[in-house]
């Protein structure tokens, strides 16, 4: 795949400090001198372990995701991004490294730009005890004695919602060259730009906005251990959590940062390496949804600021 990964958000709300400090709780690094996106106003930038600069936060009078980055291999995958994007008629903003357009389904501008490949050196193996095999004698298990905080490793996705979901996946699809793994019947479309499962999901929505993004950490502990620590300073943070998708496999976790966006943690998504080995299947939104854990709230479906968005009565400011 000559795609690879997700380089950057950027993210636009309307109380920059207060989501910035969020994230900073949330285990991102603050980065003061990356350059990012051209932006005016406050502003704050955040890096992964091994991702680098991959959220940037800058005002906006109301939330929602600003830019989206995708990385390429070489000059040549811009060019076909840039002749797909064309073919549906769709206008290219071609620059030094980068070709970008919007999706109007979302309102997103998408920006394809050559970046090195993600490098993660892998977690160390947890010991687990299981029936018939003693895998860790004599001590406790690493996962409780754990004493930093958690850091995300990367970005792993973005869930967006679309006023035309079919033209955002094909906007994403046809015109950007993602690859679809999932769908749910009529809704959704869960979309690769890497190996991982899904690095963007389109869903059909009466406005378009951005519903969350998900954050990988190393193990089902570090979820754990994240929300725990997020809560301890917030309980109103809480939003959905512990349990585990049934589309992707993932452990989850759902928090909601001031402005309203939910941020995931998560681990052990599935991986596709070979397009041949893996069967797409169209689910029903009910079996989609999750495999198991505590049922999800209204407010997660149906954000609570949802009305305010589609009649533009936004009220928060910073």
């Amino acid at each position: 795949m000559s795609l690879h990964r997700l380089t950057q958000i950027v993210m636009g709300v309307p109380n920059v400090e207060q989501t910035a400090a969020y994230y900073t709780d949330f285990g991102l690094t603050p980065s003061d001198d990356s350059p990012g996106a051209a932006v005016q106003g406050p502003a704050a930038a955040f890096t992964t372990v091994d991702g680098g600069e991959q959220l940037r936060i800058v005002h906006s009078p109301y939330r929602r995701l600003v830019e989206l980055g995708v990385g390429a291999d070489d000059p040549d995958d811009l060019d076909r991004v840039a002749a797909s994007l064309a073919g549906l008629d769709v206008p290219v903003l071609r620059a030094a490294g980068s070709v970008s357009a919007v999706d109007p389904g979302t309102g997103v501008l998408v920006r394809v730009e050559l970046a090195p490949r993600l490098r993660q050196t892998p977690a160390p193996a947890a010991p687990y005890n299981a029936p018939g095999v003693d895998a860790r004698l004599h001590a406790r298990a690493p996962g409780i004695l754990r004493e930093g905080p958690v850091r995300p490793r990367k970005l792993g996705h973005v869930v967006l919602g679309s006023t035309d979901q079919e033209s955002s996946e094909r906007f994403f699809r046809q015109g950007i060259g993602f690859k679809v793994s999932d769908t749910v019947k009529g809704l959704a479309a869960f979309m690769r730009c890497s190996t991982d499962h899904h690095n963007v999901l389109v869903q059909q929505a009466p406005v378009a906005f951005l519903h969350h993004t998900s954050w990988q950490v190393e193990d089902v502990d570090e979820i754990g251990r994240g929300a725990t620590a997020m809560l301890e300073k917030d309980p109103g943070r809480h939003t959905w959590g512990l349990g585990r998708h049934h589309i992707g496999s993932n452990f989850f976790w759902y928090l909601k940062d001031p402005a309203g966006n939910f941020s995931e943690y998560y681990s052990d998504i599935d991986c596709i390496v070979d397009d041949a080995l893996w069967k797409v299947s169209d689910f029903d939104d009910a079996k989609a949804l999750y495999s198991w854990g505590p049922p999800p709230p209204p407010s997660f479906l149906a954000p609570d600021d949802l009305a305010a968005l589609m009649t533009g009565a936004h009220t928060a400011a910073e």
